[in-house]
């Protein structure tokens, strides 16, 4: 009995300190996952990361490639590199690049300070309740509704010289006819307001969900104090509205910096006839399927990829200045 007693005890202290051991030493199993429980949020983010990541890196690495090579004729035809010589080239065009970067930027500046001034203007009016609001709401937002080509195609109509509506509309108040997109002064400015026209929706909605998050005290005690509607939004609403302000104008200017298919929808090939609204995007679509000089079209999409990436930047430090 004593040495079966004996046997047994020593059977208990080996499984003791085994299940000791095991609780000390965990498997590369519980070593896993106790690893992926702390960095679930990552993981469950990771594919959609990595599939974005691919589909961003490979383009711009094959157009950076490209920028570097004089292909031309098709990019499947033998190229030899030639290193920075493509941009060179484009950057001492003066008769269309520059004049393409200085268009883009006057579309985008124009288009966005608009958009900007009248998305504050409705949101404001459509902050406070009031009775028809949604179908006010639902009236502002069917520009977005639209493609950008369906747009520029309903407005080439309307501002047409000869049929279009605006021309008879100033006819019967005695204004000669116009060229709207036609003229080399006023094509411009014609497809900015097309621009507006569709996009300040946009800017609305952004603007109205931080006008709707805002606190209603400070508005209220300024009022107790006697300040008016101007003072009160100058110095009290737009202030504390900033970091959404900067939002709107972070992601539509990004949008706005890459306008194409309304200016082609309108304007065709070339910007026009005289390139008068041929921005970065409509010349580098002319360089490579027009004239198939892919070596210098992946130029200028790199030029201009680092145009919208400094944008970015800039806005984004403004906007953590405002947050602080």
């Amino acid at each position: 009995m004593s040495v079966l007693n004996t046997s047994r005890g020593d059977t208990a202290r080996d499984t003791a300190r085994g299940a000791g051991r095991t609780a000390r030493t965990p498997g590369p199993r519980k070593d896993f996952s106790a690893w992926a429980n702390r960095h679930r949020k990552w993981l469950f983010a990771a594919p959609a990361m990595i599939f974005v990541g691919v589909l961003i890196v490979f383009p711009l690495a094959w157009t950076l490639y490209l920028s570097l090579t004089d292909s031309q004729g098709s990019v499947r035809a033998a190229s030899e590199f030639v290193g920075l010589e493509n941009y060179m080239t484009v950057l001492s065009d003066v008769e269309r690049f520059w004049p393409a970067v200085g268009r883009t930027l006057s579309f985008t500046g124009v288009a966005l300070i608009c958009e900007v001034v009248l998305g504050m203007g409705i949101a404001l009016l459509l902050w406070r309740p009031f009775r028809g609001e949604k179908w006010v709401r639902v009236a502002i937002l069917l520009p977005l509704v639209a493609t950008p080509v369906a747009v520029g195609m309903m407005w080439r109509l309307i501002f047409d010289p000869n049929i279009g509506f605006v021309n008879q509309l100033l006819g019967m108040i005695g204004i000669p006819p116009q060229p709207w997109l036609s003229g080399q002064d006023t094509a411009l400015g014609t497809t900015i307001f097309m621009d507006i026209w569709q996009w300040t929706p946009m800017v609305v909605l952004i603007l109205l969900a931080g006008l709707t998050s805002l606190s209603e005290e400070p508005d209220e005690a300024a009022r107790m104090d006697g300040a008016n509607a101007f003072q009160r939004f100058f110095f009290i609403t737009l202030p504390l509205m900033m970091p959404t302000v900067i939002v709107a104008i972070l992601l539509r200017g990004i949008d706005a910096l890459k306008t194409f298919d309304i200016l082609y929808a309108t304007k065709g090939k070339g910007g026009g006839s005289f390139h008068e609204v041929e921005t970065l995007n409509v010349y580098a679509y002319g360089l490579s399927f027009d004239y198939n000089q892919y070596g210098l079209s992946s130029a200028v999409l790199i030029l201009f990829f680092m145009i919208i990436i400094g944008t970015m930047w800039l806005l984004t430090m403004r906007k953590k200045a405002v947050s602080k």
